[in-house]
């Protein structure tokens, strides 16, 4: 049987695991982040929140959803802005 005592353990271990990965060695210049939250995303894009989910709606940029939050990769936002300017 499971506690909830067991299903707090385990969140509060699956967040840790998720936090060891979103975190990499920072570059010159680029975020510290592997996996950006949308209110990160709109800022470093400059656009709203709409536009942003036009941007997953539409495929342009792909997401993750864990919970009830939306992960975006860093790089996968690099792409979309070299797109963009070439």
């Amino acid at each position: 049987m499971v506690t909830k005592d067991d299903l707090e353990r385990f969140k509060k271990e699956l967040l840790e695991e998720i936090r060891r990965f979103a975190v990499y060695p920072q570059k010159a210049g680029e975020t510290s982040k592997t996996w950006l939250k949308s209110f990160e995303v709109r800022k470093l894009l400059g656009i709203s929140a709409g536009t942003l989910q036009n941007l997953r709606v539409n495929g342009t940029l792909p997401y993750t959803k864990i919970g009830g939050l939306i992960y975006y990769k860093y790089e996968d936002i690099l792409k979309l802005m070299n797109k963009e300017n070439t």
